[in-house]
């Protein structure tokens, strides 16, 4: 019973995504961030944050700054419109997930 629990936490561990800064994330939370991102990122940041044609690259998003992340998506920056009454807060960490790891 020992070995099938221990195998168990090995396989939940192996299906998570580490991001640049060590967070772990699951296939489902970089599904979610990439439809997110498709549906209200990639006009302005490019599809799968490839040629920004006005907007900044979010492959060069600073890996260390989540809280700077999450206050520009949810209240705006320069000329994106603020996100946070559209966006519930675990669909903002689905974002994260994807900027941070999702096409690398």
């Amino acid at each position: 019973m020992i070995r099938v629990r221990v195998f168990g936490a090995a396989l939940a561990l192996a299906v998570m995504s580490v991001g640049a800064t060590g967070e772990s994330f699951s296939p489902d939370q970089l599904r979610a961030g990439a439809e997110i991102f498709e549906r209200n990122c990639a006009p302005c940041h490019g599809p799968r944050m490839r040629d920004p044609e006005s907007a900044f690259d979010l492959r060069k998003f600073p890996r260390d700054q989540h809280d700077r992340f999450v206050s520009s998506v949810t209240r705006g920056k320069n000329q994106m419109p603020p996100w946070g009454d559209m966006l519930k807060a675990d669909e903002i960490e689905a974002l994260w997930a994807y900027v941070t790891t999702g096409e690398r």
